[in-house]
């Protein structure tokens, strides 16, 4: 049974009592309420109810369950597990154009248009037709300022325009991105490091389990969820599927990159790029060196949606309905496969989906008539909302 602690004019009254019963009725008018003995025992009563609220902090860092901040550090480094910290966008192939044989400094920086600044990583010499390409390193800002650590918000799309802070002579002032610009991540939510470190607390290393694949790809920044698949190249292998929610620049999650394997593999056939690469390239010194390790992007698996008998509900009600079919998806959902386990393959039952719609307010009376079956999502595929029809 959890401990009752007294709220503070619960102490006060206690206080009140006592002072009252010691006094044995002698102290009249003794506990007015600017009298020094109703001061001290409201004093007294408000020391004791600090002394509780700082137990109950310490019953809170006591276990790796609730603990918070530095503590719940402390906890995670006794599985060496660390929280993930910002991480800085990078673009590969940014376009500048000029005078022929012009050449743009490394490290000059550069400006997108809301105020976002990014590094060039190297010099950049123009060719004779007066263009060329650099590679860039987002400027991550000051986390005193920005607590989240800023890295999401330096990812942007092919095609973002960058300013020049200083004039180059000859150089156009604007540069364009012709790949995304990708990588970013903030530093990690409180609640997903909490979540890796039960992890790793619960599942000890086993020398290259699947546990072990889950928790590696988990600690890449920006990735988010993960699933093993033994064997899925053939003898030798091991797939792992990654996933990088609420990170900007990602489609309902999915990684950006194409599939593959580390570029430090000897002889690989198909390096891994973008997300997958950083993924793989992160796993590559840690896992078995007999094991080749793919790293691949789930396949997209949108699934509509016919609901009839709420057609005149409000907008808010309707994007509170996708709301919940997404977090049942997200839940529930596995590209094809149980963790540890390559079949059966994961059904997600339309009662879940049901059931997640009856609890949002003003959808009572609805029925969902498509689809009719349980979703059964093939081999690396992952559900998705698609569109929702209301009748």
């Amino acid at each position: 049974m959890p401990f009752a602690r007294p709220t503070l004019s619960e102490l006060r009254t206690r206080n009140v009592a006592f002072m009252e019963s010691e006094l044995r009725g002698n102290g009249v008018g003794s506990l007015l309420r600017f009298s020094n003995l109703r001061i001290l025992a409201n004093a007294d009563a408000g020391m004791s109810h600090l002394h509780y609220g700082y137990l109950d902090y310490i019953a809170l860092q006591a276990t790796p369950f609730t603990a918070t901040d530095e503590w719940l550090a402390g906890w995670a480094a006794l599985k060496e597990v660390f929280r993930k910290p910002a991480t800085a966008a990078t673009c590969s192939a940014m376009a500048f154009a000029g005078t022929a044989g012009r050449t743009i400094t490394g490290g000059s920086a550069l400006r997108r248009s809301d105020g976002y600044g990014y590094t060039l990583d190297a010099d950049v010499t123009l060719d004779a037709d007066g263009t060329g390409t650099g590679t860039i390193t987002a400027i991550l800002p000051d986390p005193a300022t920005d607590t989240t650590g800023g890295g999401d918000a330096g990812n942007a799309p092919a095609g973002t325009i960058l300013s020049l802070d200083v004039a180059v002579a000859g150089v156009e002032s604007t540069v364009t991105a012709l790949d995304p610009i990708l990588g970013g991540a903030d530093i990690e939510d409180e609640e997903a490091f909490r979540a890796r470190m039960l992890l790793a607390w619960q599942d000890t290393a086993q020398g290259g389990n699947d546990t072990d694949y889950e928790r590696w790809a988990l600690e890449v920044p920006g990735i988010t969820r993960a699933w093993v698949v033994r064997r899925m190249m053939g003898f030798g292998t091991v797939g792992i599927y990654v996933m990088c929610d609420g990170v900007s620049g990602h489609p309902d999650g999915f990684p950006v990159g194409t599939n593959g394997v580390s570029r430090y593999e000897p002889e690989s056939a198909q390096v891994a790029t973008g997300d997958q690469g950083r993924v793989a390239d992160a796993l590559y010194p840690l896992h078995n060196v007999t094991a080749e390790v793919w790293v691949c992007s789930p396949s997209r698996l949108p699934v509509d949606f016919v609901i009839s008998g709420i057609k005149t509900a409000s907008n808010e009600t309707k994007n509170a309905v996708r709301a919940a079919i997404d977090q049942v998806f997200f839940n529930e959902g596995h590209p094809g496969v149980k963790p540890a386990v390559d079949t059966p393959p994961v059904i997600i039952d339309l009662s879940d989906i049901e059931l997640a719609i009856a609890s949002v307010p003003g959808t009572k009376g609805f029925l969902l008539t498509s689809p009719v079956d349980n979703i059964l999502p093939g081999l690396g595929e992952l559900a998705v909302t698609g569109e929702i029809e209301y009748l």
